[in-house]
C-alpha cells in the first residue's frame, strides 16, 4: 500500500536487536528493516495522570 506506518513500543533498541526467541526475532527483524528507530525520553505523563486520579478517588472515599 506504500503508506507510512508508525509503530510504538516500550521495548529498548537492545531488546529489539536481541530477542529471546525465533518468533520475536522475525518480527523485530522486519520492523528494524522497514523502520527508523527514534528514542523518546522524558517523564511518563500517564503515571502522573493516574496518580492524580488515584488521589482524587482517595479524597472522594473519605
Amino acid at each position: 500500500s506504500r503508506k507510512p506506518l508508525i509503530v510504538t513500543t516500550n521495548l529498548t533498541l537492545d531488546s529489539l536487536q536481541n530477542p529471546l526467541d525465533t518468533a520475536h526475532a522475525r518480527i523485530y527483524d522486519r520492523l528494524l528493516e522497514m523502520c527508523a528507530p527514534i528514542l523518546f525520553t522524558g517523564e511518563n505523563f500517564r503515571r502522573e495522570t493516574a496518580q492524580a486520579k488515584l488521589n482524587r478517588l482517595k479524597e472522594l472515599m473519605k
